[in-house]
């Protein structure tokens, strides 16, 4: 089968994507080459209606957004939410770990990750390291991305010869069995990077209130090298193990990908694309009344309780402060967001052939059949009647095809940044998500087709929501 440009797209987006901080770096480089000007939360903003701005958060979430020529303030915003992380195994602050004649690196797993798929994969490290730089005398300190491509760590299984029953109940401590093999001791003193005292991991220092105390020194000098600076140099760091397989179109008949982090990458990718195309040509933004946004957030796996997460005031103080550019009129921020509509997208479980009854009968998302709805009675997720209509209604303008999906009743439901985000701004929700398999495992699929589909049903959500909302009243 063909391979649309979306989808071909969307995997050089996931390659490049092996955290949170690339993702949004990612997302920044195209939205710098799209005409989207940089602004930052700790200056004063001058907007002008018709252009297009973005700003990041900690570097891990961003927020991008377009304003119509025709708006004014107090008019509304039509978003689209996701998040930027997943699953995984971070490093501790403290990650040295000597055992055995082995040099291990010492995680903390992270959100609610499928931990035993973590089990005999090539593993290398990426994330941020935080740098010192001295010239001409003075000293500052930055923040830069790093990633190791080739592999450089591995949890290995235990043989079924030590342990008969693992097939039967396989259970995962995740303090002692969840630690990464980095080097054995002996390798270690003898390479190149061992250092003239000996010592057994080649350390710098021993000094644990410095990184060459707290981490192997092996470690410290392949991010130093892959960095450009020295591993004195390196302050502090947040890494994250990372899987060096690369994200892959495959299955057949080449209907699916193979990757991780497509929860929530696929949200992110599909509602940032749709976002730049619908603001690309010259008359995009012509006829637009309001402001179009995309907003990915760090923290949704773990609560979006973070400066940075859902939780925290990032979007509001976002629609504040456009709001608060084009008038002072402290009163129409409350009137532009009961206008607005949040899209909340993350992804959504596909109905597993092997597991056919974990979910309810009359709601079996599938893949290949585009984005679904979710629907929670108990509010674990925003979507009612009015929401699920609009978006309903532009998926049947388009002839996209749309799913809907509730848990079973005697199963707990998890839950997304869209109730987070409308009970926090009082803002008209509905949440959705591309249909998926193997979902919070180090490998997920999900197909080709629901990508295309997510796309277009987002680009057209951002060129027909404002007219759309002009003809439904509800609270009249």
């Amino acid at each position: 089968m063909a391979t649309s440009s979306v989808v071909t797209d969307f995997i050089d987006f996931l390659n490049a994507s092996p955290t949170g901080f690339h993702a949004v770096e990612e997302a920044k480089k195209r939205l710098k080459g799209a005409g989207y000007q940089q602004i930052s939360e700790r200056e004063d903003w001058e907007l002008e209606a018709g252009k297009k701005y973005f700003f990041t958060r900690n570097y891990s979430t961003i927020v991008a957004f377009a304003i119509g020529k025709k708006y004014v303030a107090g008019n509304g915003f039509q978003i689209i939410g996701a998040h930027t992380d997943s699953p995984c195994l971070k490093l501790k602050p403290a990650s040295k770990v000597s055992k055995g004649g082995y040099l291990e690196v010492g995680v903390q797993t992270y959100g609610g990750g499928l931990w035993h798929t973590w089990f005999d994969r090539d593993l290398t490290v990426a994330g941020r390291l935080i740098l010192k730089e001295v010239k001409g005398g003075l000293t500052s300190y930055s923040h830069r991305l790093v990633r190791i491509l080739e592999p450089i760590m591995r949890i290995p299984t235990l043989a079924i010869h030590l342990d008969r029953e693992v097939n039967d109940a396989l259970r995962v401590n995740k303090q002692s069995h969840l630690v990464p093999v980095l080097a054995t001791a002996i390798k270690a003193e003898l390479s190149k990077y061992a250092v003239d005292n000996g010592s057994a991991d080649g350390g710098i220092s021993t000094d644990v209130r410095k990184p060459s105390g707290k981490h192997h020194s092996i470690l410290l000098q392949l991010l130093a090298y892959q960095a450009g600076c020295q591993p004195e140099d390196i302050c502090d760091f947040e890494l994250q193990a990372c899987d060096v397989q690369p994200s892959i179109i495959a299955g057949a008949t080449k209907e699916f990908i193979f990757s991780g982090r497509l929860d929530n990458l696929c949200m992110s990718f599909c509602s940032l694309k749709a976002l730049i195309d619908a603001t690309s040509s010259e008359s995009s933004l012509e006829d637009e009344t309001g402001v179009r946004m995309v907003a990915l957030f760090d923290h949704e796996e773990v609560g979006s309780d973070s400066a940075q997460g859902a939780g925290s005031p990032v979007m509001f103080d976002a629609l504040s402060r456009i709001t608060a550019s084009f008038s002072s009129d402290s009163k129409l921020l409350a009137k532009a967001i009961q206008k607005s509509f949040l899209v909340s997208a993350d992804m959504a479980h596909a109905l597993h052939p092997n597991y056919m009854d974990k979910h309810e009968e009359n709601h079996q998302p599938k893949l290949h059949g585009g984005l679904v709805i979710k629907h929670n009675a108990n509010q674990r997720y925003a979507t009612n009647a009015v929401t699920s209509f609009i978006f309903r209604e532009i998926a049947a303008k388009h002839n996209l095809p749309v799913q809907d999906f509730v848990v079973r009743n005697d199963m707990a439901c998890g839950s997304t940044i869209g109730p987070i985000l409308a009970s926090g701004l009082g803002i008209r929700t509905v949440d959705v998500g591309a249909p998926q398999l193997s979902m919070h495992s180090i490998r997920e699929m999900c197909a080709v087709d629901d990508v295309k589909h997510s796309y277009d049903h987002f680009k057209a959500f951002f060129q027909e929501f404002s007219l759309l909302d002009t003809q439904l009243a509800v609270d009249a």
